[in-house]
């Protein structure tokens, strides 16, 4: 018996195609429109050149010295192009000027008792050509300064010491990987097609309502325990939703190119809990709400849809200022716990984050779950 309800419940929620449409084909759309608007954010923050000039004069090309720096930081020292900074033109003081006010440069350096800068505007590429010439003259400076103290230092060793800079601040990464803050909005995005499974919920706990629905009726009249249509139900709606999870995670992971981590085990982990959790808050939210379908469905999309926008869907920065301010609020959304788990997976090295996401969520499921059971054991009909 538990079995044929399985395949007839199956069989019923496949063949729904509305139901079909929102939690398998409007997820892998909008995967798809979400690659498109963001695609070109890695390349369009790549640093690019900066265009300047360099008025080449009798006394720029007898500093050998700054001449030197000029090409170990441009495209013209062909050995060292991984570290360019500056894309430059050699130019006379005049072509500067123009050059500058047609803003096909960020400026230009030129050479009259010392190393002089000319930019137009202020800027980001100005601050870094500034940040260089002004790096050049105190690194000249304090040659000179050592030179009238100490006439008799060695040439090499001076200038060994003055190349070898100390940095006092190391950069430690926190984990494996380079921070994405695009895959949050993909991870939002899994998560809300998780609780997308809750419309599968809400419908199988309409199936066995009879007030709801004639076959509901015809399912109170069974003789068959309300925890077993209950439960077959259950499992039905969780199979249907953890198919289309897995389309839409192999849609990303193959089609998409989105990186997920290595971890394969534990992402199938927390697709198989975040299903649970949306077909069982479904189920809840059938059960509580004391209403027709549509108003059942409609908070069912209201409260999903602000889980989801909160969970960093709508804005990845959204997640941090939740945790800074407001972390207690990023526990209570199953959506952003969902979201959190798979980037605990991508960023951390340890799953300790990972596996209170996951007890959370087991949480809700319990309590989603009692809760519809309670509601549904005790429902009685005067007449059927």
């Amino acid at each position: 018996m538990i079995l044929h309800n399985y395949l007839y419940r199956l069989k019923c929620i496949v063949r729904d195609r509305d139901m079909m449409f929102w939690s398998m084909v409007f997820p892998i759309l909008l995967a798809t429109l979400f690659n498109m608007a963001f695609s070109n954010i890695s390349t369009a923050e790549n640093f690019s050149k900066i265009k300047i000039g360099i008025v080449d004069n009798a006394e720029y090309r007898e500093n050998t010295y700054f001449v030197d720096a000029v090409k170990s930081v441009s495209s013209a020292d062909k050995g060292l192009r991984k570290s360019n900074l500056f894309d430059v033109k050699y130019i006379s003081k005049e072509e500067g000027d123009r050059l500058l006010e047609d803003g096909k440069i960020e400026g230009y350096i030129y050479s009259d008792n010392g190393i002089n800068l000319v930019v137009k505007k202020s800027g980001i590429n100005q601050n870094v050509l500034k940040g260089f010439v002004d790096d050049y003259n105190q690194t000249s400076a304090t040659i000179k300064t050592i030179y009238g103290k100490n006439p008799s230092i060695d040439n090499n060793v001076l200038m060994a010491t003055i190349s070898n800079r100390i940095d006092f601040l190391q950069e430690v990464p926190v984990s494996k990987s380079a921070p994405d803050n695009v895959v949050t909005y993909f991870y939002a995005l899994i998560a809300m097609a998780c609780f997308y499974g809750g419309f599968l919920g809400l419908k199988e706990v309409m199936a066995i309502q009879a007030d709801m629905s004639s076959q509901g009726a015809r399912a109170n009249m069974a003789p068959v325990h309300k925890l077993k249509l209950f439960i077959t139900s259950m499992f039905a709606a969780t199979t249907v939703q953890l198919v289309t999870i897995s389309v839409l995670i192999c849609y990303l992971v193959l089609v998409l190119k989105i990186n997920f981590g290595s971890q394969l085990g534990y992402i199938l982990l927390t697709c198989l809990i975040g299903t649970i959790t949306g077909v069982t808050f479904g189920t809840f939210i059938a059960s509580v709400v004391k209403k027709g379908e549509g108003v059942k469905i409609g908070v069912l999309i209201g409260v999903t849809m602000l889980m989801t926008v909160l969970s960093g869907m709508m804005n990845d920065k959204i997640k941090y200022i939740i945790s800074t301010n407001v972390p207690i609020l990023g526990y209570l959304n199953p959506v952003a716990l969902i979201t959190d788990s798979f980037y605990s997976l991508y960023f951390y090295d340890t799953h300790k984050q990972f596996l209170i996401d996951i007890m959370l969520l087991c949480g809700y499921n319990i309590v989603f779950g009692l809760i519809t059971y309670y509601v549904l054991r005790r429902q009685r009909y005067a007449s059927l």
